[in-house]
């Protein structure tokens, strides 16, 4: 039996199973298992049992519980809404300002929490309510919290980036300041789109009334800018401790999660409800990665063993002589159909065994194509019909807004996106030279 047929047949059995709306993990763990006693009999068993115990050795994993952690606690005790706040005191002034400052505080609960979800629900919940009653578009501003939500799986501490490091076998440090040119441009791309848009048309952002901004005092705007530096201090020490060598990765995880709970106590907020919600949720989305990770490792293992690896690249390259950067552009195309219907994780650790060694071996670097998967992953979230950030955004979202609006509001961002993708292709350097600085890799 080829290696071909084999190929075909685990992926074509695990997204039919996939679309039974079966668990991630149990049909990616199923689909590997019964092909390893399929192909090899019963002893083979142990081979995918075997792999799991590699999540043993993965020590980095401990610090996506903390960086969950460490979000969902700023998130909780309300300093989210302090950092909304004190960005809707400071930009409301100017048209568009709301939005503007939407953008940044997406960015930095990209870079406290690493999770697209967070930024939804926070941007969902607190920013858009205020948006609306302040005047502005609603399709416009939806896109906004759906865009700027997505930016939180590409800034560090990016829990997407330390699963592909892992799955990779690359430098964790190196994935995440790969992160950070394209995290902040495609930033800073949104925010240009929305001030451009805003002083051509100042109906769809209206800046804030003159009678509003006058209520709020000097004492006012500079206590809330000490509020919202607060989350901002407790990302600069816990990086600030990692790059320059002082603590590991791990201990920086644990060093942030143990910052939030100080300030949310220092805050006033810190109460056993807060703390309970944080838990369970932390250990809600930990147990979710682990679990799919498990069943990669099983899947991964019996599909290593067969070479098949090996057999892709000959289609490609050999028997189709597709160029190498026709192989690429067909991979991302491929992460922007399955991302409709998979999480990240999910998508990553299925297409890992087969596209990280290909990638490897056509000489791209795997930092670079890491940034670049990732950025797909963030269009497939906001691709109709099925985008994973759209039905987020209509369950999220307040009645007014509908189905059609949501996905009228994403198609300036998706164009956005793609010409983010783009120009990293083109310009490499945008995700890596600040690695390069970095770490001299």
């Amino acid at each position: 039996m080829s290696s071909e047929f084999i190929t075909l047949f685990m992926f074509g059995t695990m997204m039919v199973l996939l679309f039974t709306g079966q668990r991630v993990f149990g049909v990616i763990g199923f689909v590997g298992s019964a092909a390893a006693l399929w192909l090899w009999g019963q002893g083979s068993f142990e081979m995918p049992f075997n792999a799991a115990f590699q999540v043993l050795n993965w020590y980095p994993l401990i610090t996506v519980p903390f960086f969950i952690f460490m979000g969902y606690m700023l998130s909780e005790s309300g300093m989210a809404s302090n950092l909304y706040r004190l960005f809707h005191v400071w930009f409301g002034p100017v048209r568009g300002g709301l939005a503007l400052g939407t953008i940044g505080l997406m960015v930095l609960i990209a870079a406290l929490n690493g999770l697209s979800v967070a930024g939804m629900a926070i941007g969902a919940t607190i920013a858009l309510p205020q948006l609306l009653r302040h005047g502005y578009d609603k399709v416009m501003v939806t896109g906004v919290v759906q865009a700027g939500s997505s930016l939180g799986i590409l800034i560090p501490p990016s829990v997407v980036l330390v699963l592909f490091a892992m799955i990779a076998r690359q430098p964790v440090l190196d994935l995440w300041l790969a992160g950070v040119g394209p995290g902040l441009l495609m930033a800073f791309i949104f925010a240009g789109y929305v001030a451009i848009r805003c002083y051509f048309q100042p109906e769809v952002g209206p800046a804030l009334p003159a009678e509003e901004r006058a209520e709020i005092t000097w004492s006012e705007k500079f206590g809330l800018l000490r509020a919202g530096l607060l989350p901002i201090a407790i990302f600069a020490v816990m990086m600030g401790l990692f790059l320059t060598g002082t603590t590991s990765l791990v201990e920086s995880s644990a060093v942030g999660a143990a910052l939030a709970m100080v300030a949310a106590w220092l805050s006033g907020n810190l109460d056993r409800k807060v703390f309970e919600e944080s838990t369970r949720n932390t250990l809600s989305i930990s147990c979710m990665f682990l679990w799919i990770i498990l069943g990669a490792l099983c899947f991964s293992s019996v599909y290593d063993g067969l070479g098949a690896v090996k057999a892709v690249k000959t289609v490609l390259v050999d028997t189709w002589d597709f160029e190498p950067w026709t192989i690429l552009v067909l991979m991302l195309l491929s992460f922007v159909v399955m991302g409709m219907f998979l999480d990240d994780t999910a998508m990553l650790v299925i297409v890992a065994p087969l596209y990280i060694p290909l990638v490897i071996s056509l000489g791209f670097n795997p930092i670079w194509f890491g940034i670049l998967y990732t950025i797909t992953c963030q269009i497939a979230y906001i691709t109709p019909p099925f985008g994973y950030n759209l039905f987020l955004m209509r369950a999220m979202a307040p009645p007014e807004i509908t189905l059609g609006d949501i996905y009228r509001s994403i198609m300036p961002f998706f164009a956005l996106m793609v010409l983010s993708l783009i120009l990293i292709m083109v310009f490499p350097q945008i995700a890596l030279w600040l690695p390069s600085q970095v770490t001299g890799r």
